[in-house]
């Protein structure tokens, strides 16, 4: 099957893995290469200092953690290059097993992926993530859970599905280029960065009315949000000062 993570998303790499799950008994012991890869793979296992992947020498024609869905999902690469103005995220089909290099939402729409690959998103992102050396990082419970969604109307949700699916069509376009290619700050296409800027505004607009000056005013405004999200769930009980 297709292999793919953050690497191998961004610059249209191709690797490929042996997925075993769910085959046939009497298929499998027909493939003697691959029972010999298996037998490598139990032996690597059994060898560790660690309980937990001794343990999995028991399985090993299968992958220590299989997390994959069984439809197509969006893919957020962990690392990507502080040049780039917005992080490469896109849809992989399920036929593409996900390494542990890249997170992945599973069942996302166009909202979905028009919320995250937002100027908002990335401002986020850029302010609350980590490092790896200069480059982004992103994480699930850091960037992603902590961020602080809109709630937009019917017709602003709508209209980000329709601006999110303007950056797919506008990719389209430069079916040879790859996203490092496409998200380089000095090859990006003017075609992708005006569909970026129209989902940008649309994005902007289901948080409110007035527009964003700069990065510094998105993030007060988020973290804004963000107390009021946090705030109930975590009530500070005012100390009564005594009376002298």
């Amino acid at each position: 099957r297709p292999f793919t993570g953050a690497d191998e998303y961004i610059k249209n790499k191709k690797r490929y893995c042996i997925w075993l799950k769910d085959i046939a008994p009497e298929k499998l012991r027909t493939l003697k290469e691959v029972l010999k890869r298996i037998e490598k793979v139990k032996q690597f296992r059994l060898e560790s200092d660690r309980a937990e992947t001794k343990e999995l020498a028991k399985t090993p024609a299968l992958f220590g953690e299989i997390r994959q869905p069984e439809n197509d999902y969006l893919i957020i690469p962990k690392v990507s290059s502080e040049n780039r103005r917005y992080i490469p995220i896109g849809y992989c089909s399920q036929e593409y097993i996900a390494n542990g290099s890249s997170l992945i939402i599973p069942e996302a729409d166009n909202y979905t992926f028009g919320i995250v690959i937002s100027e908002m998103h990335m401002a986020w992102m850029r302010y609350v993530g980590g490092r790896t050396k200069s480059d982004y990082q992103y994480s699930s419970s850091l960037i992603y859970s902590n961020f602080p969604w809109p709630e937009p109307t019917d017709p602003q949700r709508k209209k980000i599905e329709v601006k999110a699916q303007a950056v797919l069509d506008a990719r389209a376009k430069f079916p040879k280029s790859s996203l490092a290619d496409l998200y380089d700050p000095n090859t990006m296409p003017p075609i992708l960065l005006k569909a970026h800027q129209g989902l940008d505004k649309a994005v902007d607009s289901s948080y409110r009315k007035t527009s964003f000056l700069n990065e510094r005013s998105r993030i007060e405004f988020l973290f804004s949000l963000y107390k009021k999200i946090i705030e109930p769930l975590f009530p500070v009980e005012k100390k009564k000062r005594k009376r002298k």
